[in-house]
C-alpha cells in the first residue's frame, strides 16, 4: 500500500483459542460449507514508535492478527489496536487467553469497538487502557 501502511493479506491461525467458529456458510461449486472467513485481513500502520493495528471485525482472531502483523512488519512493538475484536460473548478460555496475550504486548492503549461486548472491554482493560471509539475520533501517532 505505502511505506508506512501495510495490508496484511490472509491471516494465519496461530492460536487454537480463537478463529474457530464459523461465521455463517459459503457456497462453492454448488456445495455449502461453514465459513471461517479465511480471507480475513487487517492493516498495520508503521509509526516511529511501533505498530498500530487496524482491524475490521477480527474474524480470524485479534491475537492471530497482531501476531501476523508483527511478523510481516518485522516489529514487535505494538502501540495501539483499533477496531472490532470479535469478542461477543467469548468463551471463558478465549477471553482469558486473549487478555494474557494482550498483557504480553505491554500496550499503552487499545481501542476496541464494534463486535466487542462491554464485558470483554472490561476484561481487556486488565491488559491496557481501553479507550472509547466514536465518530470524529482523531488519533495521531508520532
Amino acid at each position: 500500500m505505502t511505506e508506512n501502511m501495510v495490508l496484511l493479506g490472509e491471516i494465519p491461525r496461530y492460536f487454537d483459542f480463537e478463529g474457530k467458529e464459523a461465521i455463517g456458510t459459503v457456497e462453492r461449486n454448488g456445495e455449502e460449507s461453514d465459513d471461517f472467513v479465511i480471507d480475513d485481513t487487517a492493516l498495520a500502520y508503521r509509526s516511529p514508535n511501533g505498530l498500530v493495528i487496524i482491524v475490521g471485525c477480527a474474524h480470524s482472531g485479534i491475537c492471530n492478527i497482531v501476531e501476523y502483523a508483527k511478523q510481516v512488519c518485522g516489529d514487535e512493538r505494538i502501540i495501539d489496536i483499533i477496531g472490532g475484536f470479535h469478542l461477543q460473548n467469548p468463551s471463558k478460555e478465549q477471553m482469558e487467553q486473549t487478555v494474557e496475550y494482550m498483557k504480553g504486548l505491554r500496550l499503552p492503549i487499545m481501542h476496541p469497538c464494534h463486535c466487542t461486548d462491554f464485558s470483554s472491554k472490561v476484561a481487556l482493560s486488565r491488559a491496557a487502557s481501553v479507550q472509547e471509539v466514536g465518530v470524529g475520533l482523531r488519533l495521531q501517532y508520532e
